[in-house]
């Protein structure tokens, strides 16, 4: 060869407009595998992520008691006991929650609601509330 070689690819694609972002959304096909479009709910994650760095300054002692961490942080007490039992979840919903692979029907105040300690009544009471075993798939 003598001089520059130019190859155009084209790959089919679009352009879907978010809250925020952009994404590239790509066509399906046959034989290749498909990403998942699962995508994690902020509002979740955040509450996730707000829940164990509050646990992680109960933990390394900057704050003894959550009355002290509320007022410290200017938070409800109730609000911060709250969002601390999402510490407690199983590690496996938690995962299906920061994947985004939960179904629509896990919410914030839903995960709140009589909140068990025990994994497997968590994932029970989840089941009853949402279907078949959403947390495996």
């Amino acid at each position: 060869m003598t001089g520059p070689t130019h190859i155009t690819v084209r790959v089919p694609m679009k352009i879907r407009r978010r809250p925020g972002r952009k994404t590239i959304v790509t066509p399906v096909v046959d034989g290749l595998p498909t990403q998942s479009t699962a995508r994690a709910d902020p509002t979740l994650l955040k509450a996730l992520a707000r829940a164990f760095w509050y646990q992680r300054m109960l933990d390394t002692g900057k704050y003894t008691t959550i009355g002290d961490m509320a007022a410290g942080e200017k938070l409800d007490r109730g609000y911060l006991g709250r969002l601390l039992q999402l510490t407690l979840l199983a590690p496996d919903i938690v995962e299906a929650i920061v994947e985004g692979k939960q179904p629509e029907g896990v919410t914030l105040p839903g995960l709140a609601e009589q909140l068990s300690t025990r994994w497997e009544d968590q994932r029970t009471n989840l089941c009853k509330r949402l279907g078949p075993l959403w947390y495996n798939s």
